[in-house]
């Protein structure tokens, strides 16, 4: 990958110009981001809205210690005091909330507390330490410290519990209706989790897991809402979960859990496990931070003070999480995924958690110019959207979402081929974006809603029961455009891309005359 460089230039007063420590080398880019920059927030004041992710880049899972109850999109807040575990997530904002969920969390003790609220722990930032690739943070009420660390389907994690006879693992599979196994012979825990928040979703929508263990369990259980059932382990029901227990652990005694997941099956998830092979924890790490280093150390920046160095790359992080992938590599070698427009298992590519009102006039742009081969990627799976769902996304939470306005997924293919993309079905999408400007899809925020009266009226009238109507003329307006441009470079004839040059002018109709 050719670097990109890029300068700081910064108008600072003369006197903190001097004073300020200036980054002239960054040989770790990795290690100026901070995953809690943007955490200290809450629904009435949106100052940030992230979580401490801890995965790869564009990973199809990623963790995060958990400080909300279950499904709450704030599902970690810096202020908070409390972790009530520790949960892999897809979430790319907490208005959007998250899909296919599962938490992990140690405790000591009673067996009973197995519920968010007995199991939470209270916790200090003193005793955290945040990564994009590993996370560690001491749970003062069960005297347990628990690290975790990623690859793109599958995580490890190493609890360091006190000298105890009651030291115990909780999984939770979240609501919605959820299973879970415990395997004692093989010292695993399997199940699924169908609970997502935006939808609709294919009836089959499952996220698999698997949890391996590096001791044997001297108690097992499995629990629903709030019953604990002894000895019982396998168990479905709306909510439910696993608890197992370990033999006497000696003071700093580690457990290994190593986990994976997958959209497709119980079997594939077993298979995403071998993404950890025979490393060990520190192994996992050191190649996590590589990776990272890798994505993050395609921009070189020097000139900026440490503070300006560390907001860089601390974006740079978050615009390399989403869109994620939801594909996964079966048994041959092939690429494929579970889709969530039809259900079906199909080969390709595909990506979700984004929505392109939001994106296109940016990140789409800036993955053009400096992952390129990703957003490849990302176009191809754009195409299967389209074939499998008959329109594409413009938020996709995995599947279609019912959220924001716009047609801006012709942008987002426009973009891409006019700034030299090659190599892709892109045939497929010029069919896509022309479906999608001449239709209304099967909820408002696909295709275009309006569609009529906009083709034929030149705007979206205020009064037809269609809100946005302003906006959507406007955005329809813009979309035509790169539509009109997408064409022109793929040598379209005038007599079929001619109407969308004609329709960019729309935005003219929304002024008084």
């Amino acid at each position: 990958m050719k670097k990109k460089y890029l300068a700081f230039l910064f108008a600072l007063e003369i006197a903190n110009f001097a004073q300020a420590q200036l980054v002239t080398k960054v040989t770790d880019p990795v290690d100026y981001a901070n995953p809690l920059m943007g955490t200290d927030s809450k629904p009435s004041l949106s100052t940030g809205n992230t979580y401490p992710a801890i995965g790869r880049p564009w990973g199809m899972n990623f963790w995060t210690a958990q400080t909300g109850r279950n499904g709450d999109g704030w599902q970690y807040v810096y202020a908070s005091d409390k972790i009530r575990g520790f949960k892999q997530t897809h979430q790319p904002s907490p208005w959007m909330n998250d899909y296919g969920v599962f938490s992990i969390m140690p405790i000591t003790g009673n067996s009973n507390n197995f519920d968010q609220e007995k199991r939470a722990s209270w916790f200090s930032h003193k005793a955290e330490i945040v990564k994009p690739y590993y996370y560690s943070v001491y749970l003062a009420d069960h005297d347990v410290t628990t690290e975790l660390t990623a690859t793109e389907r599958a995580s490890m994690f190493r609890f360091t519990f006190p000298k105890t006879d009651s030291a115990f693992i909780v999984v939770d599979a979240f609501d919605k209706a959820s299973y879970i196994k415990v395997i004692p012979s093989e010292n695993k825990i399997i199940g699924y989790s169908t609970q997502y928040a935006r939808g609709p979703l294919p009836k089959n929508f499952k996220n698999y897991f698997v949890i391996q263990f590096d001791h044997s369990f001297t108690t097992t259980g499995t629990w629903s809402n709030q019953d604990l059932y002894r000895g019982q382990n396998e168990i479905t029901d709306k909510h439910v979960g696993a608890i197992v227990g370990f033999p006497s652990l000696k003071r700093g005694e580690k457990v290994i859990a190593k986990v994976a997941s997958s959209f497709i099956s119980a079997e594939q998830a077993e298979l995403n496990l071998k993404e950890l092979g025979n490393d060990n924890f520190e192994q996992v790490v050191a190649k996590g931070k590589a990776s990272w280093n890798k994505t993050l150390g395609a921009i070189d920046v020097s000139g900026g003070t440490i503070d300006q160095v560390r907001t860089f790359y601390s974006c740079l992080y978050r615009a390399v999480f989403f869109p994620n992938k939801l594909y996964e590599i079966n048994a041959k070698g092939d690429i494929v995924h579970w889709s969530p427009y039809n259900g079906e298992i199909l080969p390709g590519y595909m990506f979700g958690g984004t929505g392109f009102w939001d994106t296109f006039r940016a990140l789409y742009p800036f993955l053009n110019l400096v992952y390129p081969s990703v957003n490849k990627e990302m176009q191809e799976g754009l195409a299967n959207d389209y074939k499998e769902g008959g329109f594409l996304p413009e938020w996709s939470s995995p599947g279609f979402a019912d959220i924001m306005v716009g047609n801006n997924s012709a942008s987002v293919v426009a973009e891409a081929y006019i700034k030299g993309l090659r190599g892709y079905d892109i045939e497929t999408l010029w069919k896509a974006v022309t479906h999608g400007a001449n239709n209304e899809g099967p909820m408002g925020a696909v295709g275009r809603k309006g569609v009529k009266y906009y083709n034929s009226l030149g705007y979206v009238p205020y009064n037809v029961g269609i809100n946005e109507n302003a906006a959507r003329t406007l955005e329809y307006a813009y979309d035509d455009y790169a539509i009109y441009r997408l064409g022109k470079a793929l040598g379209k004839p005038e007599s079929e891309i001619g109407i969308y040059a004609k329709r960019a002018m729309n935005y003219k109709n929304l002024f008084d005359k």
